[in-house]
């Protein structure tokens, strides 16, 4: 390789590399997050810990681990008890919230397990609890809880059918929504009336939040009768669990309660808040490339 190849060769590397900085997990939190004397500042906020008897930190995705030993960092005993459920094999060393793995894309067992027992915390959960959720990309699959009337097989063989047709991550989260306890608002639901942070690193373009890992502390803009519209567009629905059917159309018919839609009480206390995406990452590398004489 000539001289000038390496030296471009090198800028690459060193562009690829400032625009992934700007989106490692810890950086984000540390970015986002301080605390003052007993103010937890998160995006400008402030959040006196003096006022709760209990702080909970839950999450999940392939950044949970290191989102979370970002967090116990920042409070560190502070924090009464957690637990992030993330992909086999990305661990860190925690002292305080527990790390679950579980499996990405396709569902398994460990998933539900984990998924369960972070749905119980939350709903444990009061007026005098602070819960700290750390969302990042693959959370959707690692927390898998059913809804009543479908397995987790069926859910499996319903994400193997929407990964094969090529629906969009946009389509394939409505319909994991719509399956599930926790997603679609659904942890939120869990949490109320806890005062819920939750912080979001995005690997969805957009920063669509309520598609971030199937949105489980947002409103859900989609519907049973989308999930159908789905179905139909990538012409599945003979491929789609019984199971799976049977809820969807009994959503459709307001037979089964609708996702948390925007407005509703449950969201009173609970803060969205995107600390890292893709346009972050866009524009880190676009200083380092203007730093190393590109136009």
């Amino acid at each position: 390789m000539n001289e000038t190849l390496m030296v471009a060769r090198n800028n690459v590397i060193e562009i690829f590399k400032a625009g992934l900085g700007a989106v490692m997990p810890a950086g984000a939190i540390n970015l986002c997050c301080s605390l003052n004397d007993n103010i937890l500042e998160i995006n400008g906020r402030g959040y006196d810990l003096d006022s709760y008897e209990k702080i909970l930190v839950l999450g999940a995705g392939k950044g949970g681990a290191s989102m979370a030993k970002a967090v116990e960092e920042l409070l560190g005993d502070r924090i009464s008890e957690g637990l992030v459920i993330v992909k086999y094999g990305h661990l860190e060393q925690l002292r305080t919230v527990r790390i679950l793995e579980a499996a990405h894309p396709v569902p398994d067992e460990n998933g539900y397990r984990a998924a369960r027992a972070m749905f119980d915390l939350a709903s444990a959960a009061d007026e005098k609890t602070l819960i700290l959720s750390l969302i990042s990309g693959g959370g959707s699959a690692l927390m898998p809880y059913p809804v009543d009337g479908v397995s987790l097989g069926d859910k499996q063989e319903t994400t193997r059918v929407l990964l094969a047709c090529g629906a969009n991550i946009h389509e394939i989260n409505t319909i994991r929504k719509h399956l599930s306890v926790v997603k679609g608002g659904g942890l939120a639901r869990a949490a109320y009336p806890a005062t819920l942070v939750n912080l979001i690193l995005s690997d969805v373009i957009g920063d669509d939040l309520d598609t971030i890992a199937s949105g489980p502390c947002v409103p859900d803009s989609r519907t049973f009768a989308d999930c159908l519209e789905i179905f139909s567009r990538y012409r599945i629905g003979d491929k789609i669990p019984e199971n799976v059917m049977s809820h969807i159309l009994r959503g459709v018919e307001g037979e089964v309660r609708e996702t948390p839609k925007p407005g509703d009480r449950i969201f009173e206390r609970t803060a969205n808040v995107i600390i890292g995406g893709n346009f972050d990452a866009l524009l880190e590398s676009k200083g380092k490339a203007e730093d190393l004489g590109y136009t």
